[in-house]
């Protein structure tokens, strides 16, 4: 039988697997206060419980799938993790230090099949979905780094940013939201999670459907369809005109904000035609739209992009802020490291083939 993480249980499945065990239910709480509270690494630490319930455990679940393989620290403080699965893939971690809290950007893919032709992270096409189980261990990974260091700090906030398509993973990303939010675990905040999609409309209208209060980011990266099809496949099957229909749903029926990220590259869609363009999309949803502008991160396999000058970063955000678009240019974290989602993990897998 293979054993899967106990992370990728919620609470409430936890209670009903105790329960057909036969345990007494009060057990899920102690495991579950284990897990989360204490954040102990072996089932045996788990002092309160009977031999009987350890062993259970020890026979179901894992509680460690993820090794780490390396680390990267930034001068600004940005630590990028890349971890190995029990499989043998690799995935990238990335925890980020703002005045607000640490922030911890979370893989829910093993590669990626968009294929955004600027991304690192579809260098490598998809292996396999990540569990549920195995996304929240990232974030139990990178606590546990923290609570190394003796200095009483916690992830505060996730984005759901990393290697892969969190809605192309839909159930299991789903229930890892549900497990971090829970309130007597991690109790990370919902509005604290953002989970961010390149465009798949049905899971859009899905998503608004769940009565989460966690934030949702677009991937746009550009304001028309000839445009955004030449850079990112997936508009060929979500083009504006199915996927714009989608957004608006989601605005009606959770009256949240939404953001709309925008990487800029140079002498591709950071002119000013491309500006107005994108003042034209969203003039009608403005007040429930905020647009992130990205500095393009270079990546050495797609080097016909390149990062746009700041003087034209500077005007289409004028553009945007004059016609009354909220929106700001993203403050860049670990540009001394492998910033790029999926760097770190492309460049040790092609060491690795080059050693075998």
């Amino acid at each position: 039988m293979e054993k899967r993480s106990i992370y990728g249980l919620t609470f409430n499945e936890l209670v009903e697997w105790i329960e057909e065990q036969g345990q007494k239910k009060f057990r899920a709480k102690q495991i579950w206060n284990w897990l989360y509270k204490k954040r102990v690494d072996h089932f045996s630490d788990m002092y309160n419980l009977n031999k009987e319930t350890i062993q259970l455990l020890e026979d179901h679940f894992v509680m460690g799938s993820l090794t780490e393989e390396i680390k990267q620290e930034s001068e600004d403080g940005t630590i990028k993790f890349l971890f190995k699965l029990a499989d043998g893939n690799l995935i990238e971690t990335v925890l980020m230090e703002f005045s607000y809290g640490h922030s911890v950007c979370v893989t829910t893919q093993v590669g990626c099949n968009i294929g955004c032709s600027f991304c690192a992270s579809g260098l490598l096409t998809k292996n396999r979905d990540l569990t549920s189980g195995e996304i929240v261990e990232q974030i139990m990974n990178v606590q546990k780094h923290m609570d190394e260091k003796g200095k009483g700090e916690r992830v505060s906030h996730i984005v759901v940013m990393g290697i892969g398509e969190p809605f192309d993973n839909y159930d299991h990303t789903m229930s890892f939201l549900r497990i971090v939010n829970d309130q007597e675990g991690l109790s990370i905040g919902a509005r604290h999670i953002t989970v961010s999609t390149s465009g798949l409309a049905k899971q859009i209208y899905d998503f608004a459907d769940e009565n989460l209060q966690v934030n949702l980011a677009l991937s746009l990266h550009a304001p028309n369809n000839e445009l955004r099809t030449k850079i990112m496949k997936i508009n060929k099957a979500f083009p504006l005109e199915k996927l714009m229909p989608a957004i608006d749903y989601y605005l009606e029926k959770t009256n949240r904000r939404i953001t709309f990220e925008y990487i800029l590259l140079k002498d591709v869609n950071d002119h000013e035609k491309e500006a107005k363009e994108l003042v034209e999309l969203l003039k009608d949803k403005k007040h429930l739209s905020y647009v992130n502008l990205i500095p393009y991160n270079p990546v050495d396999e797609h080097n016909q992009y390149s990062r746009s000058e700041k003087r034209s970063i500077l005007k289409f955000y004028q553009i945007l802020l004059e016609n009354g678009i909220q929106c700001g240019v993203r403050v860049e974290h670990g540009t001394d490291i492998d910033a790029a989602c999926g760097q770190l993990r492309s460049k040790q897998i092609k060491k690795d083939k080059q050693r075998a």
